[in-house]
């Protein structure tokens, strides 16, 4: 069944001025709020955003953006990684729209996006903190494949990498 998101909520996916420096807001506030992370995290979204903005190609990247009546509340992107792989990154919703299906509602919109433009792979990294994520992720077919120590979001971490493939033993 798919999921059906409230009438209030909207998805965009194109980008305007303004929304880089939002989801670099919302990922500082919402990540120091609820796992304590630094400074550093928020530095490390920037420069991420930095360099899918340089590389950005509308035909095989894209964007979600979750609204409320104008105000992001969600977003998410798949970046271009070289041949047929793609990565997923800077997945959030804030906490009053969690467990309503807009997230499944995102997840499903990426798979299809994977589809339409014949990526073969995708991935992304998060950390052990996020255990609901992790299921979300492993119930669309995402993989653990790696694991690091990492303190490079203000504190000490392990960094999870999960993948996707088209054909499995890929």
């Amino acid at each position: 069944m798919k999921p059906v998101i409230p009438s209030n909520l909207t998805i965009r996916h194109d980008l305007r001025p303004g929304d880089l420096g939002s989801v670099i807001h919302l990922h500082g506030v919402l990540y120091a709020e609820e796992y304590n992370f630094g400074i550093a995290f928020e530095s490390y979204v920037a420069a991420g955003l930095a360099e899918f903005y340089q590389q950005y190609d509308p035909l095989r990247d894209r964007v979600w953006i979750v609204e409320d009546e104008g105000k992001m509340v969600g977003f998410m992107l798949l970046m271009h990684r070289g041949g047929k792989s793609s990565q997923l990154r800077y997945y959030l919703l804030l906490a009053p729209y969690r467990g309503i299906g807009l997230g499944k509602k995102l997840m499903e919109d990426y798979m299809q996006w994977l589809e339409e433009k014949g990526y073969d792979h995708s991935y992304l990294w998060t950390t052990n903190e996020l255990p609901a994520a992790a299921s979300l992720y492993t119930r669309y077919g995402f993989t653990l494949t790696e694991e690091k120590p990492s303190d490079t979001f203000g504190k000490p971490v392990t960094e999870q990498r999960y993948d996707w493939y088209l054909s499995p033993g890929y």
